[in-house]
Parts: structure tokens; sequence; C-alpha cells
């Protein structure tokens, strides 16, 4: 039961993620990722993951492409 409680909260949050992350690039036109941080889905800009990479935020030898490999979702 606990699980279940888990996986609809979860679910619930991907999909807010899922839709902000389409809103945000219909008005910028930039790339979005959702990613998980901390356990919980997040939007993040392309040029964000850029300038976290370059300066060295994730494990070393992480890349744009591996983030964007292992991304949730990534608008287009």
């Amino acid at each position: 039961m606990i699980q279940l409680i888990r996986d609809l909260i979860f679910g619930w949050r991907y999909e807010r993620a899922v839709k902000k992350a389409v809103k945000v690039q219909g008005l910028t036109g930039r790339k979005q990722f959702v990613i998980m941080y901390k356990g919980r889905p997040v939007v993040i800009s392309k040029r964000k993951i850029r300038t976290l990479v370059a300066t060295h935020y994730f494990a070393k030898g992480m890349t744009v492409q591996d983030i964007e490999r292992k991304a949730l979702f990534v608008t287009k």
C-alpha cells in the first residue's frame, strides 16, 4: 500500500514536471530536460546543464549527452 502511494505521488510529480517543461520550452525555445534530483523530477534547461557540467557539478567524466540519455523526458 505504501509503495502504491509513493508511485502515485511520483506519477503526479512527473506529469507536472513534463507539463512545465513543455510550457517553458514553448516560451523560451530552449530544450528542457526532466531529470531526477534528490528523488524528485525537476525541469532544467540544456544551457543550465552545460554550465553545471563545465563547473564539474556532476561526476567526473559526465557529459551533456550522458545526462540527455538518462533524462526522464526531453523536449524537442
